[in-house]
C-alpha cells in the first residue's frame, strides 16, 4: 500500500509545493533529499527526529517512511531525561535534527545529517503496508511515556478518510503552524498534504499573522490557536475565503466556536481522536457543525459507550459512558508493554480511550473528558466536567475554566472550578450562574480564580497539576 502517494509525481509539482516555516520546497526536491536520507537509514531498527518545525524534520520523517524504517519523532523541548528515555526504549540508532555530533553523542546515537540540497534516487520499494511507520510517545497516568506503533496501513486508513469527511483534495491548500511531533500537526498536517496532494504551508509559529497570510483553503488548529485569532478580528477575516477550519486535541469553547464562525463566516469542523487511534470521529464538511460535538464516526470506525459495570450505556445523549473504539486506524500496541497493552484491549478486541462521552440519537459524540480526571463522582452523582466548564464559559465574564473533583470527606469528590475571568465576578455568581443551568448538584462547590490555566504545547489543560497545585 502506497503511503506517499502524492510524492509518485502524478499530482504534478510546484516549486512551493511544500513551504515549511518560509522555506519552500518542491515534492521533488523533498523526494531526492529523502531519498538520500532513505539509504543512509536502510535497516536501521528506528530512526529518531527531533521535531523541530522545519524542512529538514519533514525530509528526515519522508526519507525514514521511504526507507520502511520506524520514525520516532522526539519533542524539541524534551529535557534530557524525556529525551534518552524515548530513544533507549524505541531502539532508535540514529537521530536527526538534532545540534550535530555533540547533540546526538550525549543521548548516546548516530547524528544523522540532512541535507537539504541532496538528491538520490532511493529506488526502493514500498515497505509492507504492516510494517511500522511511526514510534509515537503518548504519556500516560503513571510512570514513563510509552511507545504507540502505527502501521503504515493505519496511517493510510485514516488519512483517506479524513480526506472522504472533509472533501480533501490536491485542490486544497493546508495551512497550520501545529508540533511536528504530534499526530495532529505531522501525520494529519504533513502526510495528509503528501497523500492527497494538497499544497502545504507550514508557519512554523501558529500566530494569528502567520495564518492571516498562509492562504490556505484548509486550515488546523488546536483551541488555543483559535481562540488567539478571534482575538485578532483582522487576523480571523483574513479566513474568510478559506474552505474549512479544523480544530482538534481538545475541545474547542463555545464561545470561540461562535465567534469564529461569525468572524470567519466557517462554522468550524471539530474531531476526536488518540496517538493510539488516530482520528476517529469527526463531523463533515457537508453535514452539521454542532457546537461542543465532534461529530460521526469516521468510516470504517465502530464506537461505544460502556459504564463501570461493563454494561451498554444507551445512546440517549445524556447518558455518560466510556467510549470504546474500534476500526483500521488503531495502532498495533505500545512497544515491549505488552501489559500495557492489556490493559486498554477489551477481552473482544475493542480500544478503551478512558474519555467519558455521550452519544445522541442521532448519533453525534460529545466528550466528555478523561475518565480519570473529568468524570466527577459528587454525592452519588455522576458530573462531566466538560459539561461544568461549558455552563462557565457561557459567562460573560469568564474567558476560560477548568474543572475538576477535589477529594471531599462528605461527598466522596466536590466540583472545584478553576477560572480565568475577563471581568469583575465572585465565585459565588459562577456557582449560582451554573446552577441555573444546570442540576444544582453539577454547581463548583469551590471557585479558584486564576490568571492562566496550565496547558501543555497540544492546548490541553493538565487537570492534574491544577489538583496538585
Amino acid at each position: 500500500m502506497d503511503l506517499l502517494t502524492a510524492l509518485q509525481g502524478s499530482y504534478g509539482d510546484a516549486p512551493d509545493a511544500l513551504r515549511i516555516d518560509g522555506r519552500p520546497l518542491s515534492r521533488e526536491q523533498l523526494l531526492g533529499a529523502a531519498g538520500a536520507v532513505a539509504a543512509r537509514v536502510g535497516g536501521a531498527q528506528a530512526l529518531a527526529v527531533l521535531a523541530r518545525p522545519t524542512a529538514e524534520t519533514v525530509v528526515a520523517v519522508v526519507g525514514g517512511l521511504l526507507a520502511g524504517v520506524p520514525v520516532v519523532p522526539v519533542p524539541p523541548d524534551a529535557g534530557p531525561v524525556e529525551r534518552d528515555h524515548i530513544l533507549r526504549d524505541s531502539g532508535a540508532q540514529l537521530l536527526a535534527g538534532g545540534d550535530g555530533v555533540a547533540d546526538a553523542a550525549s543521548a548516546g546515537v548516530e547524528a544523522l545529517p540532512v541535507d537539504l540540497a541532496e538528491r538520490h534516487d532511493a529506488g526502493l520499494p514500498e515497505p509492507a503496508a504492516e510494517r511500522p511507520a511511526f514510534v509515537l510517545y503518548t504519556s500516560g497516568t503513571t510512570g514513563p511515556p510509552k511507545g504507540a506503533v502505527l502501521s503504515r496501513r493505519a496511517v493510510a486508513a485514516d488519512l483517506d478518510a479524513l480526506a472522504a469527511a472533509w472533501d480533501w483534495t490536491a485542490e486544497d491548500t493546508l495551512a497550520h503552524g501545529l508540533p511536528l511531533f504530534h499526530v495532529h500537526g505531522l501525520v494529519l498536517g504533513v502526510l495528509g498534504a503528501l497523500r492527497t496532494g494538497s499544497r502545504l504551508v507550514h508557519t512554523g509559529r501558529p500566530t494569528p499573522e502567520a495564518y492571516a497570510k498562509a492562504g490556505g483553503s484548509l486550515y488546523f488548529g488546536v483551541p488555543t490557536v483559535w481562540s488567539r485569532v478571534v482575538a485578532d478580528e483582522p487576523a480571523a477575516q483574513a479566513l474568510a475565503g478559506a474552505r474549512l477550519l479544523v480544530s482538534g486535541s481538545a475541545p474547542l469553547p463555545v464561545p470561540v466556536f461562535e465567534r469564529l464562525a461569525a468572524l470567519t463566516g466557517h462554522r468550524p469542523i471539530e474531531r476526536y481522536g488518540m496517538t493510539e487511534t488516530l482520528i476517529t470521529v469527526s463531523t463533515r464538511a457537508d453535514g452539521e457543525r454542532r457546537p461542543g460535538s465532534v461529530g460521526l464516526p469516521l468510516a470504517g470506525i465502530a464506537t461505544r459507550l460502556v459504564g463501570e459495570d461493563g454494561e451498554p450505556v444507551p445512546s440517549d445523549g445524556e447518558s455518560v459512558g466510556e467510549l470504546q473504539v474500534s476500526g483500521p486506524t488503531l495502532f498495533d500496541g505500545y512497544l515491549n508493554r505488552p501489559a500495557a497493552d492489556a490493559e486498554v484491549r477489551t477481552a473482544d478486541g475493542w480500544f478503551r480511550t478512558g474519555d467519558v462521552a455521550t452519544i445522541g440519537p442521532d448519533g453525534f459524540h460529545r466528550i466528555v473528558g478523561r475518565a480519570s480526571v473529568d468524570l466527577i463522582k459528587s454525592g452519588g452523582f455522576k458530573i462531566g466536567a466538560g459539561e461544568v466548564e461549558a455552563a462557565l464559559r457561557d459567562h460573560p465574564a469568564v474567558a476560560d475554566a477548568a474543572v475538576v473533583g477535589a477529594p471531599d470527606a462528605d461527598l466522596g469528590q466536590r466540583v472545584v472550578a478553576f477560572v480565568v475571568a475577563a471581568g469583575e465576578v465572585t465565585g459565588d455568581q459562577l456557582s449560582a450562574f451554573v446552577a441555573e443551568r444546570l442540576s444544582v448538584h453539577k454547581r463548583p462547590r469551590e471557585v479558584v480564580l486564576v490568571g492562566e490555566l496550565p496547558r501543555n504545547a497540544m492546548g490541553k489543560v493538565l487537570k492534574k497539576r491544577l489538583l496538585e497545585g
